[in-house]
């Protein structure tokens, strides 16, 4: 829908009354988003109303006089101070509109305004006919007719009131005839929403994708007309958008405070500069003028004396540090009131215990939008071209709605031929785009050493999704990782995230981790510490180059091949604690492995669908096992005599066809499970 701005027509200076008002010359600092202009008794309770609540849900300031406001034969100072102080103003022109020398007084100081400035003016047809407006006919002639006859309006003031009407007429707005009110309403709402957002961004607003939403969310969450002071987080994984979120944002609503900063990267910028020239600058900011800090001891006296009665605005981005939050906005009672902060953080549970009062939860894109936000880039359109969609989609599911992937990839493969097209396919499953997984790093580099080590496992070992049970949870303690507390840990990093019992991990941050266990030793799998794609677990069994570097083994599903393994490549793998084998018919084993493990210290979780032996070696102890897991396997019997194994949690055995006995399991105190079902020869029970 085209709208534009009353016409600039010669016109006289204004009256006395508006001199007294006139803002100077320098740029406006907007108050209100909207004036919403209308006549009380025909729309105040009905279509103005819901007008008013629906901008207000979608977080646009609206001035909306009230009905007990003085009305006099001048325009009051109040109503001329929140026209000039709106960017938009909407014009319900109803049957009775014209009716009220109110209204047209108020009609007229809109387009005098409108004229000398960048106010916009969007009329609202309500059922009445735009011509009727422009020509001054209908209900519009008897209304005129009306206040001619009265001797207070003089010519002058008429032929004023005319003109801004006729000038509203002839502006491209919004009829309402036989549409729902409702749609209509959702529709200009939205329109006003979108133009707010553009006006505003620094970015090219038409690149952005499923934005709106969000900025709305963010703008309830703000809250402008509350005059308590709110601290705001943005939560997400990195490379999600919570930037570009805060910086809209910013945009959109700085203007309308005394003062504001917004300080970026502060992650980066706090370990290379330290927090008094973050102080410095966010004060510099605000004040306008250069503010000397010395140490951020100082620093935080210096905030809290000079913002304490200030009303401002403050976007802290990529903070991960409580340290940094004290120095820049240690509590509310800091700002003067009124005052709102923007927190960007990848730690929930940081923004947490700063005792935030909302927290804003950026996520991943839906599969359109995301197809949507790659075209943009690859095509510079919002859809694939048609031979290519099928390739767009291949990289749009590798991206799983991380907008950083989607348009990194998309401004790669921007130009480049359907060839090039599936090379670039092809090397992302082996080597990751660097851009992408450096920004998803930052994440990892900032836990702690177990923390790191327990996500390279779910990465690698658990292959990105678990059942978080008892079983899973057990393991992961016996690795010495503290599951309970670690998790959670991952989970407000946002690097895991559990839903109906399961842990789920990002697509994109199980190829990151899975990257850094590969930049271990680029030459050699053997070298690294966990193993999980298919060609490198082959590379190592084949050439018999296992190291004690190996901790965790995954053979899981692998293609078919007539390959012999050496198995004394596991003689060399001190270290190994997780051994998972998916055993398929067209491997040959050149024996047992468990013959040759060097020791059994470490090894914790052994599952190994389908094994091939009748027995395990009796060399092999297993005295540290949590989980035995031998699903489908020749095994007849597990060991003779008995084994201590005070660790040993759970055992399954379900569908060994050949199994005909357990052995005694007198010495694993802490068995909590074992399931046989399936076991046809079985020939002895177990006893509870």
């Amino acid at each position: 829908m085209a709208t534009q701005r009353a016409s600039s027509s010669t016109s006289k200076s204004c009256s006395e009354e508006d001199e007294k008002i006139v803002t100077s010359s320098t740029s406006p600092r907007w108050k209100h988003d909207v004036f919403l202009s209308f006549y009380g008794k025909d729309t105040r309770k009905n279509f103005t109303d819901h007008l008013y609540v629906d901008l207000k849900q979608k977080g646009i300031l609206v001035f909306k006089d009230s009905e007990t406001l003085k009305r006099g034969e001048f325009i009051s100072k109040e109503l001329l101070k929140a026209i000039r102080e709106s960017i938009y103003a909407i014009i319900i022109i109803s049957k009775n509109y014209a009716s009220s020398k109110w209204c047209l007084m108020e009609l007229a100081a809109i387009v005098e305004w409108a004229k000398k400035t960048e106010l916009t003016i969007l009329p609202i047809f309500y059922h009445v006919n735009p011509s009727d407006v422009r020509n001054l006919t209908g209900s519009f002639e008897k209304a005129f007719a009306a206040h001619k006859s009265n001797l207070k309006v003089g010519v002058k003031k008429m032929q004023k009131w005319k003109n801004a009407f006729r000038e509203v007429g002839n502006i491209v707005g919004w009829a309402l005839h036989d549409r729902y009110e409702s749609a209509l309403i959702h529709e200009i709402s939205g329109n006003i929403s979108h133009k707010l957002n553009c006006r505003f961004s620094r970015h090219d607003y038409e690149k952005f994708v499923a934005i709106n939403s969000r900025v709305e969310e963010m703008l309830n969450l703000i809250d402008m007309e509350s005059n308590d002071v709110r601290f705001i987080g943005i939560h997400g994984m990195g490379g999600v958008g919570k930037t570009t979120l805060a910086e809209i944002i910013y945009d959109r609503i700085s203007c309308q405070f005394e003062g504001s900063s917004f300080i970026s990267c502060i992650r980066e910028e706090s370990r290379v500069r330290g927090l008094a020239s973050l102080q410095k600058k966010l004060l510099s900011m605000i004040m306008q003028e250069e503010i000397h800090i010395w140490d951020h001891h100082q620093g935080i006296k210096v905030i809290r004396s000079m913002l304490r009665n200030k009303k401002v605005f403050i976007v802290l981005d990529d903070v991960d540090s409580e340290k940094q939050l004290m120095a820049l906005s240690g509590s509310h009672d800091w700002f003067g009131p009124g005052s709102r902060v923007i927190i960007t953080c990848r730690d929930s549970h940081l923004l947490r215990t700063h005792q935030v009062n909302d927290i804003c939860k950026v996520e991943q894109l839906e599969t359109t939008e995301a197809l949507q936000l790659f075209s943009l880039s690859a095509f510079k359109q919002t859809h694939p071209r048609e031979n290519y969609k099928d390739l767009s989609m291949d990289f749009v599911n590798y991206a799983q709605g991380l907008p950083l992937a989607l348009k990194v990839l998309g401004s790669f493969l921007f130009g480049r031929t359907i060839n090039a097209w599936k090379s670039a396919r092809d090397q992302l499953d082996t080597i990751p785009k660097t851009e992408i997984m450096n920004i998803l790093q930052i994440s990892f580099e900032g836990l702690e050493d177990l923390q790191k080590g327990l996500f390279l496992d779910l990465a690698c070992l658990f292959q990105g999704q678990w059942l978080a049970d008892n079983i899973f949870l057990q393991t992961l303690e016996s690795f010495g990782y503290y599951p309970c507390v670690n998790i959670d840990v991952l989970i407000d990093n946002s690097l895991v995230s559990i839903s109906n019992g399961m842990l789920f991990m990002h697509d994109l941050l199980q190829k990151m981790g899975q990257e850094i266990v590969r930049r271990e030793c680029l030459e050699e799998p053997g070298r690294r510490s966990r193993l999980c794609r298919h060609e490198n677990v082959f590379h190592v069994l084949k050439n018999n180059t296992g190291t004690d570097a190996i901790e965790g083994i995954v053979l899981d599903f692998c293609p078919e091949t007539n390959d012999r393994f050496n198995t004394k490549a596991f003689s060399k793998m001190r270290k190994l604690r997780f051994l998972k084998i998916h055993h398929s018919p067209t491997i040959e084993w050149c024996g047992d492995p468990f013959e040759f493990m060097p020791t059994y210290e470490y090894l914790r979780f052994l599952d190994w669908v389908g094994y091939p032996w009748k027995s395990l070696p009796s060399s092999f102890q297993l005295k540290n096992l949590t989980v035995l897991s031998m699903p489908c396997s020749r095994i007849k019997r597990l060991w003779k005599g008995l084994m201590v194994l005070d660790n040993l949690k759970y055992i399954d055995l379900s569908y060994s066809r050949n199994l005909i006995e357990i052995p005694d399991l007198t010495g694993a105190p802490n068995l909590e499970k074992i399931f046989l079902p399936g076991c046809r020869s079985l020939c002895k029970n177990v006893q509870d």
